[in-house]
């Protein structure tokens, strides 16, 4: 048993030392890598499955290793949690052991001066005190100690520089602060994107079902989040020669508080980096793409318009492929419904450059947009119960032979084409759709300010010295009265030898 309490006391003695919170930091870092270089699960799925499918067994071996979801990995988690433990540990004595040195009166003036690394002597005919109380004045502003020693000589001690280990402590407080800040914003904010078509596109922070994808925090049901809404109106970008883009702009007006209750709108220029801050939430302009329009006549004359956003796959020109579907109008029966259904897929070119039948973008501007689509008819299996993706048909619809190609075309603006049963698909041209991330994260301010403190705290433990001065007084025989002056500079010497240069001169300057 007494061996089992060592090896305890002895791991927490480890655990608890600054030497493992600081190799523990250390490894945070190391493990935040994988996130920042590799796809994160919780920010692109669809990326993190496609890196694995062309990686191969490496893509699976780092997965079952969770590097795809890096800051909800069990290793993450230990290591943060540990850091947390240390640095606790580490602290409280410290912190203990820092308050006590304060209440503390300066060490005893030691018994041989000379073996300081700084040192000076002279003598005086002044007595014994008015050494003293000149050496008092000139040290001012220095935690001090006058005492009287055995043979009748009078010492002063001095210490300066307690900032060093203030900052210190506030240094890691608030790199403590700021885990527990973390951890806290993880629990109870939350992040979600939408996106939101231009044009009077509109969205309302109400419910998570709203939300494109939404990752709550650990404490966060959905139930209570706060509520507000976005209209889009327009949105501007500008490009280089190059097609690299240069700004985007989306013009919108948000509702928050009062004008939910009153119908007043507000307009905002939503930017990249220039965030909508509203009802304790912030509102970031992610990207953009295009939604290409389709009107379709179908034969008893009735018309239905698709405006479903195609994905981008092509991020310097923008070319984009989805699918846009249609319910046949006029049919009761579920059966007869689902075996006329359409789906148009295809690629959409902003600017549109063909290769003999091959179409490509050339710029993400839509200058000249066209579409190179494949319409399908059948069961597009969207009452099967399973989960399809808007930007693509089923492939095991059209694997089963339920879902059949009628039809391939290259449509620009205006074009149209017409099916075997005398449907009409006409291509009327694109609208911009925005990406939206809506965030929530009360501890954002308590972030900044620990940051803050960090900063500062390190600033002053490395620009700090911490270092002592002793002076004594001795009477002599003749006399005159003996003046030595020592100096220490408990952590780091550098500067320290002008400075008790300058000290001693004025504890000595009327030797005589």
């Amino acid at each position: 048993m007494k061996a089992f309490l060592a090896f305890l006391r002895n791991t927490w003695r480890g655990l608890t030392a600054m030497r493992t919170a600081l190799t523990l930091l250390f490894l945070l870092a190391l493990g935040a890598m994988p996130g920042a270089l590799l796809p994160q699960r919780s920010l692109n799925a669809q990326k993190v499955t496609e890196y694995i499918a062309e990686k191969g067994w490496w893509g699976r071996f780092l997965d079952r290793l969770q590097f795809f979801d890096v800051y909800a990995s069990y290793w993450f988690s230990a290591v943060y949690v540990l850091l947390f433990v240390s640095l606790v540990g580490c602290l409280l004595p410290r912190t203990w052991e820092y308050f006590k040195q304060m209440r503390a009166k300066p060490v005893l003036t030691p018994r041989n001066l000379a073996r300081l690394p700084h040192h000076a002597t002279g003598e005086t005919s002044e007595s014994p005190e008015d050494v003293v109380a000149r050496a008092k004045q000139r040290l001012g502003g220095w935690r001090l100690v006058e005492r009287e020693e055995a043979d009748g000589a009078r010492s002063v001690s001095a210490e300066r520089g307690y900032l060093r280990e203030t900052g210190n402590l506030v240094f890691h407080f608030s790199l403590l602060g700021l885990l527990i800040a973390f951890a806290l914003g993880k629990m109870v904010g939350y992040e979600g994107q939408v996106i939101v078509q231009s044009q009077g596109g509109q969205f309302c922070n109400s419910g998570v079902f709203n939300f494109d994808s939404f990752r709550p925090g650990l404490r966060v049901d959905g139930t209570q989040l706060s509520p507000f809404c976005v209209r889009v109106n327009d949105f501007h970008a500008t490009y280089l020669h190059n097609g690299q883009a240069q700004s985007y702009r989306a013009d919108i007006d948000y509702q928050s508080g009062e004008d939910l209750d009153t119908g007043t709108w507000r307009p905002y220029p939503l930017e990249v980096n220039s965030p909508l801050r509203t009802a304790g939430d912030r509102v970031y302009l992610l990207g953009h793409g295009y939604t290409p329009i389709f009107t379709v006549t179908f034969p008893n004359g009735e018309e239905r318009t698709g405006v479903t956003q195609w994905r981008p796959v092509n991020t310097v020109t923008l070319a984009s492929e989805g699918a846009t579907k249609f319910d046949p109008p006029g049919i009761t029966d579920a059966e007869q419904r689902r075996k006329n259904q359409l789906a148009i897929t295809g690629l959409l070119a902003p600017t549109a450059a063909f290769r003999g039948e091959l179409l490509d973008s050339v710029f993400p501007e839509a200058r000249d947009p066209a579409v190179a689509i494949d319409v399908y008819r059948g069961d597009l299996g969207t009452d099967s119960g399973r989960g399809q993706s808007i930007f693509s048909i089923d492939p095991k619809q059209v694997e089963d032979g339920k879902l059949v190609k009628v039809a391939r075309q290259n449509l620009r603006k205006g074009e149209e084409l017409t099916l075997d049963d005398g449907t009409r698909i006409r291509f009327e041209g694109v609208k911009d759709w925005v990406s939206l991330q809506v965030s929530h994260d009360p501890t954002q301010v308590w972030v900044l300010v620990f940051s803050v403190l960090v900063i500062l705290g390190l600033g002053v433990s490395l620009s700090v010295k911490r270092r002592r001065v002793w002076v004594r007084a001795t009477p002599g025989p003749d006399g005159r009265t003996v003046v030595e002056v020592g100096g220490l500079a408990r952590t780091d010497q550098a500067g320290y030898g002008e400075e008790f240069g300058s000290l001693a001169r004025d504890v000595l300057e009327r030797e005589k």
